[in-house]
């Protein structure tokens, strides 16, 4: 995607609170697309106005440029996640979207497994596996939230979001979450056999596309990965899968709809969950969007979501 960027055009009141200010309008602008329509300039500009007659004759005395990034930390906010120089400087700039070809020989070693009494406060709890965590807000985020009901678990396959999301682990002191370098594709098994809970969730958010025919032996669902998760979940559990490449998108569900005989399509368990006609979830079913997701749907993406769950 380009550096798309949103001009939000607003006006202060003598009374208004500043920067707080702004994040409040930008954040109830942003969750009511309604009063709001998109105007393209091109493919790396877009300006977000108030669909209104009244916010077209008002006179603004700042403007103030919203980017996806922006949007990002609002989402989190609440996470209020520390900061350390150290970190940061060994990161470096991270992109969300860094491509990496799992079958180099560098990401073919399986990941140790760890000692899941001293990862996890409580080993026991049903666990939930994010497969491609990123930056790793995202599950942690669903951690905080639950901190007696179920265990986190993210595999990443960038070494330096994992340090990164673990660092955050550790500052926020969570018991219900931990963060491994991984490839799913060698690993996801062996983990997951090994683990004493049960399994009830597994999701894969955004994977990578590798666009290109011949390099889609590299995409993360394939037939083993889709046979062990179904092997490992347990009965009543849920796959989630999204992306916001359609094509992408079409390949996990044609391979989790092949596995009918085992696992359903939410909507067919529960007809009041809304799709669209062609099937495709309408809402994030998590509760909170992914970075990945945030971004896509700034540039004007339609996300792809489909929700599983394993008979019962």
């Amino acid at each position: 995607m380009g550096a798309s960027h949103l001009c939000l055009h607003y006006c202060y009141y003598q009374s208004a609170a500043g920067f707080a200010g702004f994040h409040r309008t930008a954040k109830a602008l942003i969750s009511k697309p309604s009063s709001t329509f998109l105007c393209r300039r091109r493919r790396h500009h877009r300006c977000l106005y108030r669909n209104t007659a009244s916010a077209a004759s008002a006179s603004c005395n700042t403007s103030k440029e919203i980017r996806s990034t922006d949007l990002v930390a609002l989402e989190f906010a609440e996470l209020n996640l520390p900061v350390s120089n150290k970190i940061t400087g060994e990161l470096g700039h991270a992109r969300i979207r860094q491509h990496v070809n799992p079958l180099s020989s560098s990401f073919t070693v399986p990941a140790p497994i760890p000692d899941w009494s001293e990862v996890y406060k409580d080993p026991t709890l049903p666990l939930m596996v994010d497969i491609g965590s990123g930056s790793g807000r995202f599950l942690i985020w669903l951690a905080r939230r639950n901190p007696d009901s179920g265990n986190y678990l993210g595999l990443e396959i960038r070494q330096k979001l994992v340090k990164r999301a673990e660092f955050w682990v550790q500052e926020l002191a969570l018991t219900n979450i931990h963060f491994l370098f991984a490839n799913a594709s060698v690993s996801f098994k062996q983990l997951v056999s090994s683990y004493p809970g049960p399994l009830m969730l597994v999701s894969i958010l955004c994977p990578d596309p590798h666009f290109k025919k011949r390099h889609h032996k590299r995409r993360v669902v394939q037939k083993p990965l889709v046979d062990s998760i179904i092997d490992y979940l347990m009965p009543g559990g849920k796959v989630f899968v999204q992306s916001d490449v359609l094509e992408v998108a079409l390949d996990m569900r044609n391979q989790f709809d092949a596995e009918s005989k085992v696992l359903q399509h939410i909507d067919t368990i529960d007809p009041t969950v809304p799709c669209d006609s062609e099937g495709w979830l309408l809402n994030n079913p998590m509760g909170i969007r992914t970075e990945r997701e945030i971004h896509a749907e700034f540039e004007g993406a339609n996300i792809y979501r489909r929700m599983y769950q394993k008979q019962i």
